[in-house]
Order: C-alpha cells, then sequence, then structure tokens
C-alpha cells in the first residue's frame, strides 16, 4: 500500500513537472514570435550599391531652415534632388556691381545733419536716376593721417600747425585711430596708426623742419601706401600752405587722381604762409634741393639760387605760386568727397576739428547697381541730392567702372 502510495505521489511530481516545461516552451514561443513581429515592423537601413566601383558618396544640399513658412501648411517636405557630380576644379563665381560711396550731409553752417532716411536721397550715374539698394546710417570708428608741412615756408606757424594737429586728436574716440606723418623734402612717419593720444601728442611734437616741400608724394604716400590697405572710414587731414617744390614721384595731376579714386576723404587745413618771413619778398626766397649750402654757394657764384632740380619752381616767390597751392588744396577736398578749410578764418579750430570727426564717424553710406554695365575702366559721373531745402551735400562725382573688387565709388 506504501509503495502505491509513493508511484502515485512520483506520478503526479512528474505530471506536474511536465507541465510546468511544457508552459515555459509556450511562453517562449510567444515571445520569440512577439519580438519577430517588432523587428519586422521598423524600416531597414539600406546602404546603396557601389556604381562602377566609384566608392565616392554624393551628398544633397542641405536647405535652410526657413521660419514662418506658412505657404507649406502640413505638407511633407519634397524629396531633395541628388545634385549633378561637378569637376572638383570647376570654380563658381558670384560678380556684383554694386557701387556704394560715403556721403556727408551738412546744414548752413558746415554742422553734420543726422536723421536723414532712404527715401530723402536721390542718385544719378551719368544723369540717369538709380534705384538705391543699400543704405546705413551706423556710427563708425575711423583711420585718419594727419599730414604736417615742416618745410621751411611754415616755420613761423608750426606751432599753430601743431596745436591744430593735437587740437584734433583730442576729438578722438577711443575706436578712432590717427597716424602722423610729416613732410618737407622727404616724407617720414612718426607714428603708426593708434588711439593712444599721448603717444599721438608726442609725435607731433617731433616734427622737425628740413628742406624742400613734397607734399604731392605725401599725398600720394598717404592714399597708397598707407590708407589703401586698411578697411572702413577713412580720411587725410593735411596741415600746409599747399605749396609744392621738391616732388618727383607724384604731380599736381597724379595725385589729385589718386584722390579721385580712393576712398579716403581728404580735408585740408590751409596756412597761408606768404605773408610771413621775407618781407617785400611775396614770402620766402625761392627754395632748391641743394639746401642752405647751395643757396650760398650760388650767391657767391652768380647772386642768384641754382635753379630747382624736379621741383616746380620757387614756392612763395610769387603770389601766383600761393594761389596755385590753394586751388590744389580745394581741388583735392572736392575730388575726394571732404572739405577743405583756411586757418586764418576759422574762430574755432576746435569746432571745426569736432565736425570733422562727427562728419567721418557718422557718414551716411549709400549703394546702388547701375542700371546700364559698363566697360572696365570707364569714368561715370554721380550727382546725390537731398530732398530736403537747405542741405549741402558732400559725396564723391566720379568713380571708374570696374577699377577694383569693390565697386566703391571713386575706387
Amino acid at each position: 500500500m506504501r509503495l502505491n502510495n509513493v508511484r502515485v505521489r512520483e506520478g503526479k511530481k512528474a505530471a506536474m513537472q511536465k507541465t510546468f516545461w511544457i508552459f515555459l516552451i509556450i511562453v517562449y514561443g510567444f515571445w520569440g514570435t512577439f519580438a519577430q513581429q517588432d523587428r519586422s515592423s521598423r524600416p531597414r537601413v539600406v546602404t546603396p550599391p557601389t556604381i562602377n566601383g566609384d566608392s565616392r558618396q554624393t551628398t544633397g544640399p542641405v536647405n535652410p531652415p526657413v521660419l514662418n513658412d506658412k505657404s507649406r501648411g502640413n505638407k511633407p517636405p519634397a524629396p531633395t534632388p541628388t545634385p549633378p557630380v561637378m569637376d572638383n576644379e570647376e570654380e563658381i563665381r558670384v560678380e556684383t556691381n554694386l557701387v556704394t560711396m560715403p556721403v556727408s550731409v551738412l546744414d548752413r553752417n558746415g554742422r553734420f545733419v543726422s536723421g536723414l532716411r532712404q527715401s530723402d536721397f536721390q542718385i544719378f550715374e551719368n544723369g540717369i536716376p538709380q534705384k538705391i539698394e543699400y543704405f546705413q546710417t551706423v556710427e563708425q570708428p575711423f583711420t585718419v593721417v594727419l599730414l604736417i608741412d615742416v618745410s621751411p615756408s611754415t616755420q613761423f606757424r608750426i606751432d599753430e600747425i601743431q596745436d591744430a594737429a593735437i587740437a584734433f586728436v583730442n576729438q578722438l574716440r577711443p575706436n578712432d585711430r590717427v597716424m602722423v606723418i610729416a613732410f618737407d623734402e622727404a616724407v617720414r612717419t612718426l607714428s603708426e596708426p593708434t588711439s593712444n593720444r599721448a603717444r599721438l601728442r608726442d609725435a607731433i611734437r617731433q616734427a622737425r623742419f628740413g628742406d624742400g616741400t613734397s607734399l604731392y608724394e605725401a599725398v600720394d604716400y598717404s592714399l597708397n601706401r598707407v590708407l589703401r590697405s586698411i578697411e572702413g572710414r577713412k580720411a587725410v587731414v593735411i596741415f600746409t600752405d599747399g605749396v609744392d617744390t621738391t616732388s618727383r614721384r607724384a604731380s599736381y595731376e597724379s595725385s589729385l587722381s589718386d584722390a579721385e579714386e580712393s576712398e579716403a576723404l581728404i580735408y585740408p587745413i590751409r596756412f597761408n604762409t606768404q605773408r610771413d618771413g621775407w618781407a617785400g619778398g611775396g614770402g620766402y626766397p625761392p627754395r632748391q634741393s641743394g639746401g642752405v649750402l647751395g643757396g650760398i654757394i650760388g650767391i657767391i657764384l652768380g647772386g642768384q639760387f641754382p635753379p630747382v632740380a624736379g621741383g616746380r619752381g620757387s614756392a612763395g616767390s610769387s603770389p601766383q605760386e600761393y594761389a596755385r597751392g590753394k586751388r590744389y588744396l580745394e581741388e583735392l577736398a572736392a575730388k575726394s568727397g571732404g572739405r577743405s578749410f583756411e586757418a586764418d578764418t576759422i574762430s574755432d579750430l576746435n569746432s571745426a576739428f569736432s565736425g570733422i570727426a562727427e562728419e567721418l564717424r557718422r557718414q551716411y553710406t549709400i549703394g546702388y547697381y547701375p542700371d546700364n554695365p559698363g566697360k572696365p575702366g570707364e569714368r561715370r559721373s554721380i550727382r546725390v541730392r537731398v530732398l530736403q531745402p537747405g542741405l549741402v551735400v558732400k559725396a564723391k562725382s566720379n568713380y571708374v567702372y570696374g577699377s577694383g573688387d569693390s565697386r566703391f565709388a571713386g575706387k
């Protein structure tokens, strides 16, 4: 009896184990089927085959994000087309003929007029109205070259000239930069562009006299060697009587052409030295490249100074020379878009320099695309008008088409 009971219990135990294993097999099979269905519902990542053995991959263009594009609605994005394969050496070139120029607007007292809008301006090229495409009034720092005449004709006015140059430096703001250059027969850099006022004052006071006057070369050096590579707003302020005697590498005409084609504005401050020094002689005696010793030898040998080598005659020896110098400075300012000043008639130099600094810092910048394409090297006239009465516009009067990568008026 006991043996039968043991056999029954063992049979029940074996049946329970068998049932348990059958249950595990069923659960395992169900779980495997579910996992397989889940995997089959996921998208497959397919690697495209290599075509013609070329292992290079072509990536489609990435479109920039578009804000508030209501025209798309809920439509799915269109498929990105595959761009054609291009030669690696092929270049994409974008050309523009945008002509831009700085413009200053002054009232009848010579003060800068702010607050004008694009609609207040009109621009004409060769007499044809143009559509203004670019307009900016942002205040920007500037770089200025101070050209100081230290030739013999200015020796009685050098203190005034240095004081005037320092007065301009005092108008600087922290980001404005000034470079100091002195010239007589030679052109010398006294200070590289800096906003350090103390350094600039020291450089101005270091100016010493020499012989001759190479004004044209000083202008050429400032525009072509110094400012051409400097970006942003820039100008040249010249302290001189306007008379040149010893320039050889530049001339009256070439320096005016440089001013016309430069981005820099020029502000001559003219000191009339004709009445200084030699009474009854119309100013100073003729000067020459031989210096004082050459003059003494000339007097001993023949009672006259030797001729000027490469110069334009004696500076200050006649009213005509001074008239020519004055005319030169006026043309220099007009062709560059700047202004000329007579130091003897300015009651307050500080006020004048403050106006120049503000004008440089707060110019309007106007740009347009010429309606008619031109040929490289073709000169075109420009006229800018302001529609408000009683205002004076200072801007370049022409530019050379296609004479550089940046189509800047006058460049």
